[in-house]
């Protein structure tokens, strides 16, 4: 495997950027991830027909942790880039501790249609628990299941193996992303897990961290933080 490059990117603070920090990095999430979608992309659209090879995490407004098949160049001289390179060397049975942030699905057969639908596979789970209390109450016990099953079956073709029994939830949304040009917004669902896991095949697990995991990669989701657990 090539090597590949983590990046921590922080906007910079000087007047020239707060100038147009508002427009960089506007108030409400769904806009700061869509303005973000396109913002970091500077750093790495060195020719038009570039196609994204990088995966994204907002850690707070304007703070990003970036994970890409090259280093981040700032022509523009808007961030605080910090870049290492990422090459981690796994064996397997080697415990890790992660972060994730997911937009989970999962594609169901609906009767009368030839192709299958994808759902949210937290809203997939609720479904089959009746409606009012009774499913407001599941939903803490719902929402970790359902991301276990998902990440198990991410592990199975990706080389590791999550350990259900150390899955946190540390939070379940619906992001709401500005389509352009006023068209309604886009709407999926985000997890964020943090939990141990065990390395199976290290030669599908490390390339797999660099496609990421689950859908809207491009939109902050599916960057795999990785460190050894204690």
């Amino acid at each position: 495997m090539s090597t590949a490059f983590l990046s921590r990117v922080t906007l910079r603070r000087d007047a020239s950027v707060r100038a147009i920090a508002g427009l960089l990095v506007p108030q409400g999430e769904g806009h700061q991830y869509a303005a973000a979608h396109q913002l970091l992309w500077v750093l790495f659209a060195d020719t038009p027909e570039r196609r994204r090879d990088f995966l994204w995490r907002q850690t707070e407004a304007a703070h990003y942790m970036l994970l890409s098949a090259r280093a981040p160049v700032d022509t523009h001289g808007l961030f605080e880039v910090e870049t290492r390179p990422f090459a981690p060397v796994l064996s397997p049975g080697e415990r890790l501790h992660f972060l994730l942030r997911a937009n989970a699905t999962v594609d169901r057969m609906t009767p009368g249609r030839p192709r299958s639908q994808r759902h949210d596979v937290v809203m997939d789970a609720l479904r089959r628990v009746p409606p009012g209390k009774e499913r407001a109450a599941a939903r803490a016990q719902v929402v970790p299941r359902a991301m276990a099953a998902w990440l198990a079956r991410q592990g199975a073709r990706s080389g590791f193996c999550p350990d259900a029994g150390e899955l946190l939830v540390r939070g379940c949304d619906v992001l709401r992303i500005p389509r352009q040009q006023g068209q309604g917004k886009a709407s999926f669902g985000v997890v964020d897990v943090e939990g141990e896991l065990d390395v199976r095949d290290p030669a599908l697990f490390v390339p797999a961290l660099l496609r990421g995991f689950g859908r809207a990669r491009a939109f902050g989701c599916g960057l795999m933080l990785i460190r050894r657990a204690r």
